[in-house]
């Protein structure tokens, strides 16, 4: 997507007045608080599933449905990004994520709870592209693995203190008061970014392809859509409702890329994957996000299913591994800066998969203390590879390719978030299913679960395996 003469000079002038620390604290701030919403609710998938009278398969469409969301509208982000001005997105995406925050407050019952999401999930969808594209436009090469590595502390902080706050809030308060905690929050950070927004961005307003939005849409969603179907259990996978939306899902994209690479000006331009260190970065954090998100949703239900915790102290157990992450992110930054990613992300993806592999052992015996020496490990592993990767993919793309190399990413976390989260319920719930309990067993349910979680595990190894092999072929990228 080429820029004109005008559009870059107007940029180049405009640089000299952006203040760019404001600007990603505005950013960072908004990803925060959605991101605290979003995790702090997976504590409290169990007293939904008992309000609500449902099981784990339609609970975890609070996950999916979510993830579904950002599938489709992710992809729209680099022309959405050519199209509206800075401010323009991100007061459109604390609007939407304030609505989903007051109407899953009030949920009586669970559609209008995953409605909420729905909504919620468009405010995410708009920031997360713009943040990851801001920070490129406004920051110069040498100084992004520093500010990646300060988003990574703002957004996995999110995740540090949202299972423990949110389990205490459950426990004492219920989960709706989660929403309304957030609530002022987002108000003040709408008010916060009023004051210090500004508009950095270069409007193309290049074309709109009807056709290319609606291939988008199908394909993504078709394939967010199959896999969450597939959460209810092994056997579900070769029912019509789960093959159905993969194969219509992986057609639609087929034609999708083929419709942008015969484009001039495409809605996401494709050939972002021309740059080979960009493209093994996307599969580092795709099998990074599949494990992160998959054990965030493995673990609550383990802690507090297979070794009988309450929310609160499942969120204790959990905190010291999300608060090491979230600082951890700013010295891998600094590190990546200094010395590139492959001495980070090898080591990275060796931790993880060594930690995946010994939760495949997990038992209803296995003491908590172990369980948070072992969760604090595999996300200093995360923390090695998250940032490295993704900063060293998009140091490789050229300037007009910011908003596509951005949205690539960010939709392709979303796919594996998905496809992670149901997967990994899918193998649960079949393992929970095959579990013969053997004699003199106390607590067979809570067997059954950590049987189940034992067998999930295997999908963060084997994710990690792949990602460790991926890891040798990495190279630091070298921008003038």
């Amino acid at each position: 997507m080429g820029l004109s003469k005008q559009g870059l000079a107007a940029t180049s002038i405009e640089q000299t007045k952006i203040r760019p620390i404001p600007i990603a604290v505005s950013l960072m701030i908004g990803a925060f608080i959605g991101l605290f919403s979003e995790t702090a609710l997976n504590m409290a998938f169990t007293n939904i599933m008992t309000d609500f009278h449902i099981d784990a398969h339609a609970v975890q469409w609070l996950t999916t449905g979510y993830l579904l969301v950002l599938g489709i509208l992710v992809p729209v982000s680099a022309l959405l990004l050519q199209w509206f001005t800075t401010r323009q997105l991100f007061n459109a995406s604390l609007i939407f994520s304030i609505i989903g925050t007051i109407v899953a407050a009030l949920s009586p019952n669970f559609e209008p709870l995953l409605v909420a999401r729905v909504i919620q999930a468009i405010g995410t969808g708009l920031l997360l592209p713009l943040m990851t594209n801001v920070i490129l436009v406004i920051f110069p090469p040498h100084k992004r693995g520093s500010v990646m590595g300060l988003m990574g502390l703002v957004i996995m902080f999110a995740p540090a203190v949202g299972p423990t706050l949110s389990g205490f809030i459950v426990d004492r308060l219920g989960w709706q008061s989660i929403f309304w905690i957030s609530l002022p929050l987002l108000a003040l950070t709408f008010v916060f970014g009023l004051v210090y927004m500004q508009n950095v961005s270069t409007i193309t307003k290049p074309k709109i392809d009807i056709l290319s939005i609606i291939l988008s849409s199908i394909g993504f969603g078709g394939i967010v859509f199959g896999f969450s179907s597939a959460g209810e259990g092994a056997g579900s996978w070769g029912e019509p409702g789960v093959f159905i939306p993969i194969a219509i899902g992986a057609i639609a994209l087929v034609l999708f890329a083929v419709r942008q690479l015969r484009m001039k000006q495409p809605m996401l331009n494709l050939r972002v994957f021309k740059f080979p260190m960009f493209s093994i970065g996307v599969l580092m954090v795709f099998l990074c996000m599949m494990l992160i998100l998959s054990t965030s949703i493995l673990l609550p239900m383990y802690l507090k299913g297979g070794l009988l915790l309450t929310a609160f102290a499942a969120g204790l157990v959990l905190l010291p591994g999300g608060i090491i992450n979230g600082l951890m992110s700013p010295v891998t930054g600094r590190l990546f800066d200094k010395f590139g990613p492959k001495f980070l992300v090898i080591p990275g993806f060796i931790i993880t998969t060594i930690l995946s592999y010994l939760f495949t052992n997990v038992t209803t015996e296995t003491p908590q203390t172990t369980i948070i020496i072992m969760h604090t490990c595999i996300f200093i592993g995360v923390a090695m590879i998250m940032m490295p990767a993704q900063t060293n993919g998009l140091n490789q793309l050229p300037r007009a390719y910011y908003p596509d190399g951005s949205a690539v990413m960010n939709t392709l976390q979303q796919i594996a978030g998905a496809i992670g989260t149901a997967v990994a319920v899918s193998i649960m719930v079949a393992g929970q299913a095959s579990y013969v309990p053997s004699a003199g067993t106390t607590n067979p349910m809570a067997e059954a679960l950590t049987s189940g979680v034992q067998n999930a595990f295997m999908l963060a190894f084997v994710a990690s395996i792949i990602g460790l092999i991926a890891s040798f072929f990495i190279k630091r990228v070298n921008v003038k």
